[in-house]
């Protein structure tokens, strides 16, 4: 396994220093993604990119495309470099980053698997989101035929690059708050077991959240009926799959 975290990253330049400060612990080579920040973030960006050029690279994306496009341009380039497994997690500082050993240990254990992150939140977790969540993962589980996936939603996993790349030729992944579900659902649907390992997460260090409640719920309502339409033409094999 050759290991890489990726972090996409947008208007976070108030949490994204003590993020990467805490991951160069961690040992593993980083990709930071500029997914079009401002000014003041990128100038962040760039200082840790110089500072840190021994484990750490930057991509700079011209212009704002959401999470999910900023993710798939780290898959990418961690593709290029060799990554064989890639470690997303946010720029915000909500993911415990000392629990990055018991991913990487699952992984070992089963490195064709993805392996997610199962929240544990605190009493800083608004609780419509926290409703919000029940409500994806419960379309996950209808989309999946199965409780495999516990969540859906968390930004911290590790993903098998083979099997990512694969699916990037077939299909058109979500590029923005869609991502993170369309993208597992798609996973397990092309035969990639889950591995849910349940990790606290606490509320931004910068209590900056890109959520815009209308427009993402109105895009992930979306996105579970695409995948339910998906889910329909898969029925047997899912079906077989459950019960194997």
């Amino acid at each position: 396994m050759k290991t890489c975290v990726i972090v996409p990253v947008y208007n976070h330049e108030q949490a994204i220093p003590q993020v990467v400060a805490r991951l160069k612990e961690q040992g593993l080579f980083c990709l930071l993604v500029n997914d079009g920040s401002s000014e003041a973030c990128s100038n962040v960006l760039a200082a840790i990119a110089e500072r840190e050029a021994g484990w750490l690279a930057l991509i700079n994306r011209p212009e704002n495309g959401g999470k999910g496009a900023a993710v798939i341009d780290g898959f990418n380039e961690a593709i290029r470099l060799g990554f064989t497994h890639a470690l997303q997690i946010d720029a915000d500082g909500q993911h415990d980053i000392g629990a990055i050993p018991e991913f990487l240990a699952a992984s070992r254990c089963k490195p064709d698997a993805m392996i997610l992150g199962r929240p544990l939140f605190d009493d800083s977790a608004p609780r419509s989101r926290l409703y919000g969540r029940q409500f994806t993962n419960l379309w996950i589980a209808i989309n999946t035929l199965s409780l495999a996936i516990a969540d859906g939603m968390c930004g911290f996993r590790l993903y098998p690059l083979t099997a990512v790349a694969q699916l990037l030729k077939a299909a058109r992944i979500g590029r923005r708050m869609d991502f993170d579900i369309d993208i597992v659902v798609r996973l397990y649907w092309q035969g990639t077991d889950a591995v849910n390992v349940p990790t606290r997460v606490r509320y931004p260090y910068d209590g900056v959240s890109h959520f815009k409640l209308w427009r993402d719920n109105a895009m992930i309502s979306m996105i579970h009926a695409r995948l339910f339409l998906g889910m329909l033409v898969r029925f047997p094999q899912l079906l077989i799959r459950r019960w194997r």
